[in-house]
């Protein structure tokens, strides 16, 4: 073996993997990272917990979590920490065939070598509280705020449907949600809604901010995300949104209702690389390297 084999032999690393059902670990790890891990804390919750699987990756550089969830709108996943063990972590257990990852920026390649991204976008973060928050007022003309419910999801859908991409929302996500509406002239116009809401942990995430095309430019989304903001405030101290960094006009509301800037994450629709032998096999490396120790050893 050459000195430069030797050399890179040495700098491999070894990465732990470990699922873990560990509430309170779970809590621990996410709450030092509650403002870009507000999904993740969402899927705590008794109702969202059975559908969340969660692994961890312990190395020299620290702790990697990845979360799989099939609850909500849809498949998501969620990774956190040190980007090699985020890798790691995902070449043995990569969730299901179609997702949406929610990760830094530091996370790309990482999800990169297991899944093919598609729209990967790179968000700004923002984050509002009681004491931070200005509400919006005075909806112009004969527009009206009021809050949706799931007996009115077609009309949403129509609305969500508006730029010709189908939408798919059901009762109970409007009903376990909470979505503001602005009606004008009888016709709903513009919508702000949830991704998720974490009342035992306090923290809910801001998302589905649309206006139909006719009626931009009338300030109808920033009352409505005023309007739902004022509700979730109501048991959850921080909410967040993401928000594309590009999309100066959208940032400035934000700002106007009291959302401060906090980092910036990266959200992308994903599908897996790898199929099913090539994962059970390494599966199977890493469960008999790691045997001993009751984890599966991952070598990168």
């Amino acid at each position: 073996m050459t000195d430069s084999m030797l050399g890179a032999v040495s700098q491999r690393r070894r990465f732990a993997i470990s699922e873990t059902r560990d509430l309170g670990e779970l809590q621990q790890i996410l709450d030092g990272n509650r403002l870009f891990a507000a999904y993740a804390l969402a899927q705590l919750e008794p109702e969202a917990f059975p559908h969340a699987r969660w692994w961890t990756a312990r190395s020299d550089l620290g702790l990697s979590l990845i979360c799989h969830s099939r609850a909500g709108l849809g498949d998501a996943t969620f990774a956190l920490g040190p980007a090699d063990g985020v890798a790691a972590i995902l070449s043995l257990h990569p969730g299901q065939f179609q997702t949406f990852a929610t990760a830094k920026p530091a996370h790309i390649e990482a999800l990169e070598e297991s899944h093919v991204l598609t729209g990967a976008r790179q968000m700004q973060r923002m984050h509002v509280t009681a004491e931070s928050f200005r509400p919006a007022t005075g909806a112009d003309g004969d527009a009206k705020t009021f809050r949706l419910r799931g007996y009115q999801v077609q009309t949403l859908n129509r609305l969500y449907s508006a730029e010709g991409g189908p939408t798919s929302y059901r009762p109970q996500h409007v009903d376990d949600g909470c979505y503001f509406g602005i009606v004008e002239d009888d016709r709903l116009v513009a919508v702000a809604g949830t991704h998720s809401i974490s009342p035992s942990n306090g923290v809910a995430v801001v998302g589905n901010v649309f206006t139909h095309p006719q009626h931009r430019g009338q300030r109808h989304a920033t009352l409505a995300t005023s309007a739902t903001t004022v509700e979730l405030l109501q048991t959850c101290p921080d909410v967040v949104l993401s928000v594309d960094p590009a999309n100066t006009p959208a940032i400035s509301a934000y700002e106007t209702l009291g959302y401060v800037r906090h980092g910036e994450i990266v959200e992308a629709a994903a599908r897996r690389r790898i199929g099913g032998f090539g994962v059970g096999l390494r599966r199977l490396v890493a469960a008999l390297r790691g045997r001993r120790q009751g984890v599966e050893l991952v070598n990168r």
